[in-house]
């Protein structure tokens, strides 16, 4: 029994440090645990609550209190999605000295790294393509390409404009071919020493525009609905702390693509402390067609969280979004990559232990950085082998979206 243990904490320490490399876009973002979901009598159910930051308005030119009330809001992250890979040995294969080295290394990269591989990059395709669905912030020219620092400057300016910290803590995953436009476009920037001359050795661009750039080819592309020129419905259905739009008169539910980013003329977005007017309407994602499309982020017209103001900072009525133009991003049936800009509390990844059953003898879990996996071991008598499943139980959420944004460019192949 020892020697089976010391196996299956071999196995699942390798799995938990090769996932940690793996974890390219996770890596960056925000990662929770929590330790209850696995314990006896301490469940929590499958869900988290999470405190919104408070927002607050200013009292200006008065020495009168204006005294306001807490507005303490939350939102739940759901740690319900358990995913997983699994794998048989023969006695043969097992038959491995955990205090070899070499042993070791041989048995991780033979069968540990890449079944843990497919398993934390079909995750992160998951999170980051969630992620970038609940980014309403865009960035660049549809059907232009990545081909200098305007877009990913304007992008930086999206997250300024958002009260992003300006700190380390910005990233940028890219697609390569995007990477490639972007590489291209500013090679007149070359010099052939130090961390410039590196990175157009290398074929990617390191860090610029205040954020860290990653290749990743995980990023989620986004294809247009058939239809993308409407207006909203003369009664837009629009109120203050809402999530609504009506706009199914003239685009039609089966042309709202989730992930479509669109404005709405006059609408623009405002300062999030003092509510003076951006020059730029505010974006919107579609996040749920419908009769009624959902879409982020919630439209407030008044108070401390006011995020939509008339283009001169004037607070704006529900009967201003009727029959309104919509201007989308991108051509209609066509296919964009989405680089994806961010702080790094802009998104949540939450872990939590999945729990060690009784009669698992052969069942432990590590837990580093925010990343917990259970590795549990069994036997198949019948055909002489050994059953081994690899899980991890998790959740993701979009916290602070307005610290995000995505990069277009050119229309994908």
């Amino acid at each position: 029994m020892a020697n089976t243990l010391k196996f299956i904490d071999m196995v699942a320490r390798e799995a938990l440090a090769i996932a940690h490399e793996k974890a390219q876009f996770i890596g960056t973002v925000d990662r929770q645990y929590d330790s209850s979901f696995g314990k006896t009598g301490a469940k929590i159910g499958s869900t988290l609550r999470v405190r919104n930051p408070n927002k607050y308005t200013r009292r200006h030119g008065s020495r009168v209190m204006d005294v306001q009330d807490q507005d303490e809001s939350t939102q739940t992250i759901t740690v319900a999605t358990q995913d997983g890979v699994d794998m048989r040995f023969n006695s043969a294969e097992l038959a491995l000295d955990t205090a070899n080295v070499k042993e070791v290394a041989a048995f991780s990269k033979r069968y540990i790294e890449p079944a843990v591989a497919v398993l934390v990059s079909g995750i992160e395709a998951d999170f980051l393509a969630f992620a970038t669905k609940a980014t309403y912030n865009v960035a660049g020219t549809a059907g232009t390409a990545i081909n200098s620092l305007v877009a990913p400057g304007a992008a930086r300016a999206k997250l300024n404009q958002g009260l992003a910290p300006k700190d380390n803590m910005r990233c940028l995953q890219m697609d390569s071919v995007s990477m490639g436009d972007l590489v291209n476009g500013v090679s007149g920037y070359f010099a052939p020493s130090g961390e410039i001359g590196k990175q157009y050795r290398e074929g990617l661009v390191k860090r610029t525009s205040m954020a860290d750039f990653y290749e990743n080819e995980r990023t989620w592309s986004l294809t247009n609905g058939s239809d993308v020129t409407g207006s909203t419905d003369a009664g837009a259905g629009v109120t203050d702390g809402g999530n609504t739009v009506n706009m199914d008169a003239t685009i039609a539910i089966g042309d709202q693509e989730v992930g479509m980013v669109f404005t709405i003329a006059g609408v623009h977005a405002c300062h999030p402390e003092t509510k003076a007017a951006y020059p730029h309407l505010q974006q919107f994602t579609i996040v749920e067609a419908g009769t009624s499309t959902t879409v982020a982020p919630t439209i407030y017209l008044t108070g401390a969280k006011k995020n939509v103001s008339s283009s001169t900072g004037a607070d704006l009525a529900t009967t201003d979004f009727d029959a309104k133009t919509l201007t989308f991003i991108g051509a209609a049936s066509t296919t964009y990559a989405q680089p994806l800009m961010y702080h790094k509390e802009a998104f949540q990844f939450v872990t939590a232990d999945l729990p060690l059953m009784d009669d698992a003898h052969k069942c432990t879990r590590r837990t580093s950085d925010g990343l917990s996996m259970r590795v549990w071991q069994a036997s198949d008598i019948r055909n002489d082998e050994m059953l081994m499943r690899i899980d991890v139980l998790y959740g993701m959420a979009s916290l602070r979206p307005e610290w995000a944004c995505r990069l277009v460019g050119s229309a994908s192949a």
